[in-house]
């Protein structure tokens, strides 16, 4: 017995009504953390081992005193917060614990913007930015280094990349559809432009230049409705790349995030970002500096110096990404593999 079209649509609606409902709002600002209130350059990944939504965060020391120059960007623990109810909730679980030898900084190792992928035998590979001490100015070398993990919690086989130069940060992690992995990273001796390199084994990798013309920080590639994007920090907004190969890209002509918003700790440009895909929707999550506005915009205090992380919904437009970040955002990010 056939059923009728109109029950047809009923049991469509019903079953698109239940999936928007179990999508929470999230929270605006998503988070902030409770240690030293300076959540900065975010990724988001799924941990199936317990099951809930981490992030990984440079926790910049934002509140603490007596800091002169640029020594609160530095000696940053990563921080990690977790979300039970797919990414409207966060709350504070700690830091990543890092096995380093004593030449990159011993207890004043400074640790900035991670990202994550999983490996084929199943091991978390963090590639990490590590400056070997705490310094008030930003003249001092920086490395991207490779970690493993079982848990990740803790991270031992710290292994130096052999990059553009001793001055690269910012790592992005994807892998190709052609089984390659490729990162992204910050190349400070050529302008802060973006380079990239290669490899088929997570093992040895071969440095292949520059990305694409543009300065900037915080490069995120990722892949979505069939093209490739890089989103990266141009300190005026975030720039878009977009491409059919990871190789050959065209600039968007309009940066998100570039005005301000009008939600909590949400009124200024947007920074260093990370994207999740799931299922058919893409989230953009960026940090912003709250009280860099107005009359005091250019202090160095406390409030100059903390951060918060956002999220929002990326929509695709005249085949370019787009996001309002005014706009409520009702998140429920899918587990992964």
């Amino acid at each position: 017995m056939k059923s009728a079209p109109w029950l047809l649509l009923l049991v469509l609606l019903m079953s698109c009504i239940s999936g928007c409902q179990s999508a929470r709002l999230a929270t605006k600002p998503l988070y902030r953390d409770p240690v030293y209130d300076g959540a900065a350059d975010p990724v988001v990944i799924w941990n199936p081992l317990v099951k809930r939504w981490w992030i990984f965060y440079t926790n910049r020391r934002a509140n603490a005193p007596g800091l002169s120059g640029v020594a609160w960007v530095h000696g940053t623990p990563i921080g990690i917060a977790e979300s039970a109810d797919g990414g409207a909730h966060w709350k504070y679980l700690g830091t990543a614990q890092f096995d380093l030898p004593i030449e990159y900084g011993g207890t004043n190792v400074t640790c900035w913007a991670p990202d994550v992928t999983r490996a084929p035998d199943g091991t978390w590979q963090m590639f990490l930015t590590v400056v070997p001490g705490i310094f008030q100015d930003w003249n001092h070398p920086r490395d991207i280094v490779q970690l493993t993990s079982t848990d990740l919690v803790h991270w031992k086989n710290p292994c130096k990349l052999s990059l553009a130069s001793d001055r690269v940060i910012d790592p992005s992690i994807l892998r190709l559809p052609n089984g390659t992995w490729r990162l992204w990273y910050n190349d400070e001796r050529t302008g802060k432009s973006i380079h990239f390199a290669d490899s088929t084994d997570l093992v040895t990798w071969t440095d292949k230049g520059l990305a694409f013309k543009s300065r900037g920080e915080g490069p995120k590639g990722f892949r979505w409705r069939g093209k490739f994007w890089c989103v990266i920090d141009e300190w005026k907004g975030l720039g878009v790349f977009r491409s059919a190969d990871a190789l050959h890209w065209d600039k968007q002509p309009a940066n998100l995030l570039a005005q301000p918003g009008t939600g909590a700790d949400d009124g200024v440009m947007g920074g260093h970002p990370d994207v999740v895909v799931s299922g058919d929707r893409a989230f953009l999550f960026y940090f912003t500096h709250p009280g860099r506005r107005g009359d005091g915009a250019k202090a160095d205090r406390t409030e100059q110096r903390r951060s918060s992380i956002q999220v929002v919904e990326l929509h695709e437009q005249d085949g370019w990404l787009a996001c309002d970040r005014d706009q409520p955002t009702h998140i429920l990010l899918q587990p992964q593999k």
